[in-house]
């Protein structure tokens, strides 16, 4: 069995153990989840200790074929290249964190909450590693099942169902078109293996079609104005391990998408919409900075900062040269890192006084000064200060921008100075200030738990920030590969 196979099973066998516990140990199954998600962490590092980085062909191969089992044929093929494989180690770091995040505030179906989060991994580790395009459609709309429990039995406030189902609707409303340009490519080609289909040409025409037919499902997800208005609600009606779950991986999926299949399988029209992206991303950009300067919500002002975060990614991914993308999935791995980081800081504010209005909070520098000092840090990460991941995926991705269209990058980077302002008037209001005693009114630092929960975020933003070449090594070769196929 190859590693991608046990990634990929071993969640599902995490999942059939806490089927046979009783409901009334809620510990003995959180436990048994916590060290089903970290025995996958563990070997999904070994993807990266044995990934060979001069090569840029898809490795650890894997294929599964239904023929033997039923009348019609379905071949599951998994491999990953230097651009997954990082994508499927920070799914299965993050789904811990998730656990351990909700370790106490988590009372209500504890096994099916569990569940639902290894169910979930198991699914986002097969969206990245399938070479599939049609295997590929049915795990990335199978991700929507368990987040859409997340958020709807698991959610804070009382619109969270209304907030499943907008999450729920947009993303499959968008993702029907692309179902419907996989069956013409499939219908034109005879396959849906991937390989094959990097080496298919296209008509100009049906290019533009099965282009914007992919793009309605990616920018869904990604997302890029004016498809956005579902993530802000979503966000702030689910709990603060669905939002970590959402803002690490599941907005990762879109961009995934447009540099997976977009990009090589379409070049003529990829360069055709190239300016569609451009406008789309700077006024995304632009407008979710903005707005998020006129936030109250706390979860809502990370989640407009995603937003705007996200289409600095689209931005260096239609660059269409090496610094761009390769500063797009730095940016996007930094984001992974970040955003959750920051949405870990608020369910710990949260868990403590029951309220994300930013108006009832000041002073947190007093009461919580090592929180304080982690907020103040993930909130620079957040507006790329140097030193910090953030900052050499923006860079790459002007460096990459500019190439091309000068002008747009000046744009974009206005995004940089917008996202000062909000993120250092989000810390003034909160960290300083006279405490208000009739709601702060006593020490309430991190414990423990959840101090070491957010240490390997500082670490790991650190090393990215001043040490990217293991990162950049690895997808350079694939990244190259996939340029010479967009040409």
């Amino acid at each position: 069995m190859s590693l991608i196979s046990t990634l990929l099973i071993l969640p599902l066998v995490g999942v059939l153990i806490l089927l046979f516990v009783p409901n009334w140990k809620p510990q003995l199954i959180r436990r048994i989840a916590l060290n089903t998600s970290l025995l996958t962490f563990l070997i999904s590092l070994l993807l990266w200790i044995e990934f060979d980085s001069s090569t840029a062909r898809f490795q650890f191969f894997e294929t599964f074929s239904t023929t033997e089992y039923s009348f019609s044929s379905l071949n599951f093929l998994f491999g990953i290249d230097g651009i997954s494989l990082f994508f499927i180690i920070l799914t299965t770091f993050l789904i811990p964190v998730c656990l351990l995040v909700s370790w106490t505030s988590i009372q209500a179906y504890v096994k099916e909450y569990c569940i639902a989060f290894l169910i979930l991994e198991s699914l986002m580790i097969a969206v990245f590693s399938v070479l599939d395009l049609l295997v590929f459609y049915i795990f990335f709309e199978s991700v929507l099942i368990p987040m859409f429990v997340i958020i709807g039995v698991w959610g804070s406030r009382e619109r969270k169902i209304r907030a499943a189902y907008q999450f729920f609707l947009y993303t499959l409303l968008g993702s029907v078109f692309m179902l419907l340009a996989i069956l013409l490519i499939y219908f034109q080609t005879g396959t849906t293996d991937l390989e094959i289909l990097y080496c298919s040409n296209f008509s100009e025409t049906r290019q533009i079609f099965l282009w914007l037919a992919f793009f309605a499902s990616f920018a869904v997800k990604v997302p890029m104005v004016p498809v956005h208005i579902w993530l802000p609600e979503a966000h702030v009606e689910a709990p603060t391990a669905g939002s970590v779950i959402l803002a690490g991986i599941l907005l990762k999926l879109g961009t995934y998408g447009f540099l997976r299949f977009s990009i090589p399988l379409f070049p003529f029209a990829t360069f055709y919409f190239t300016p569609l992206i451009y406008t789309l991303s700077v006024l995304a950009i632009i407008y979710t900075s903005l707005t998020t300067l006129r936030q109250i919500d706390l979860k809502k002002i990370i989640a407009y900062s995603s937003v705007a975060h996200m289409n600095f990614v689209t931005l260096g991914l239609f660059s269409l040269n090496t610094q761009g993308i390769e500063g797009s999935i730095l940016l996007m791995l930094s984001h992974g890192l970040v955003s959750p980081a920051l949405f870990l800081c608020i369910g710990i504010l949260y868990d403590r006084h029951k309220t994300r209005l930013l108006r009832y909070y000041a002073g947190c520098g007093r009461t919580m000064p090592i929180f304080a000092f982690l907020f103040v840090f993930f909130t620079m990460a957040n507006i790329s200060l140097p030193g910090t991941s953030s900052f050499i995926g923006e860079f790459l991705v002007l460096t990459g921008t500019y190439q091309n269209n000068s002008f747009v990058a000046m744009l974009a980077a206005t995004g940089m100075v917008l996202g000062a302002a909000y993120a250092l008037w989000l810390c003034n209001r909160l960290i300083y200030g006279v405490i208000k005693p009739h709601f702060i009114n006593e020490w309430s630092d991190v414990t423990r738990r959840e101090f070491w929960m957010l240490a390997p975020f500082v670490v790991s933003i650190i090393w990215m920030g001043v040490y990217p070449e293991p990162f950049l090594d690895v997808m350079h070769c694939s990244v190259s590969n996939l340029i010479s196929h967009g040409m």
